[in-house]
């Protein structure tokens, strides 16, 4: 029924201009993602410069990437029944993506991420994740898990106790069902602080793992990124390793696949770019591609995305990808 069905945070992105002066006094860590309360999150947007509002959240990004390339996919994440709520939901249906995931109706509000993004293009996250840690196992449904070839997860879901067990349920679901599992470590931090239960948890289930240079050197305890690389060839089945300007490599057993960044982009912002690679380097996989040439595709994709302010495609991938290919 669907090439992917992502699970994770579903956020709406608050995105602004800013400085490193700012950074420093607000003691915040440039390219990182800090989990904030309410508290703090309306202090921070009382600071920030004029913002652009749009949906976001890791996976459903990738979810909204994968269908603008024409994959059939669906999302899995919780938001509360309120404006925000109501504008992801609007969003990620509007995107041509199946999200049935029933609203909360009380307690936290929906999640949302204060983006500032500094002149070199690079994001720092500070994310509030109100509803997002209501999402459970009872949220997986097992005829969509079963019925995708892949089911993404995302790294930063692994706060909340909820999130870990939704995780396993639906990796139990997909293994049974022949199909695959695939983790996104999303954030070197957020790999710190459950570095022991990542490792467990990619060696007893994941096929297809997603990481960028720093998280995967951090998984693995390490500054060497090929040791790192060595390292993770043994544990999952295909590894999609970014690098940012020097593009990404993806492994499989023997197999290594060096894929070049497209340096013709104008760099904006880098919000998302990870995830549109790992829904371009899906999308490929799913509909038949070999690993390079799904490579490709995640690259494009991801460029597309550091072109704009936002993390959700401005162009039809699709097209875009057609015409890639004609080229190619």
């Amino acid at each position: 029924m669907f090439d992917t069905t992502c699970i994770g945070n579903a956020i709406v992105d608050v995105i602004s201009k800013t400085d490193d002066a700012f950074l420093e006094t607000e003691s915040l860590v440039k390219n990182s993602m800090n989990l904030i309360d309410m508290a703090r999150a309306e202090e921070l947007y009382a600071k920030m410069k004029s913002a652009i509002e749009m949906s976001g959240g890791s996976a459903a990004n990738t979810a909204a990437g994968v269908a603008s390339l024409g994959g059939n996919c669906a999302y899995v994440g919780k938001v509360r029944d309120d404006q925000l709520g109501d504008i992801f939901t609007h969003d990620i249906h509007a995107s041509g993506v199946t999200f049935e995931t029933k609203k909360s109706t009380e307690g936290a509000a929906t999640a949302r991420s204060l983006i500032l993004v500094t002149p070199d293009a690079h994001r720092t996250m500070n994310t509030y994740l109100g509803a997002c840690i209501e999402l459970g196992p009872e949220d997986i449904d097992p005829e969509v898990i079963a019925a995708s070839k892949v089911t993404y997860m995302e790294g930063y879901l692994w706060d909340p106790e909820n999130g870990k067990q939704a995780f396993r349920k639906a990796a139990e679901i997909a293994h049974a069902a022949g199909q695959r599992v695939s983790l996104t470590l999303s954030d070197s931090f957020c790999v710190d602080r459950y570095r022991a239960e990542f490792q467990d948890f990619i060696e007893g289930g994941v096929d297809i793992l997603f990481a960028n240079e720093d998280e995967i050197k951090s998984l693995f305890e390490t500054e060497d990124f090929d040791a790192a690389l060595d390292t993770v060839r043994g544990k999952v089945e295909i590894a999609c390793l970014t690098r940012s300007e020097k593009g990404s490599i993806i492994v499989k057993g023997s197999e290594t696949h060096t894929i070049p960044a497209d340096t013709e982009i104008e760099v904006v912002d880098t919000t998302g770019a990870g995830d549109l690679f790992a829904a371009g380097f899906l999308y490929g996989f799913t509909n038949g591609h070999d690993l390079a040439t799904s490579g490709r595709i995640g690259s494009m994709a991801a460029a597309e995305i550091i072109s704009h302010y936002g993390a959700r495609p401005t162009s039809d991938l699709k097209e875009l990808l057609q015409k890639k290919l004609a080229v190619a």
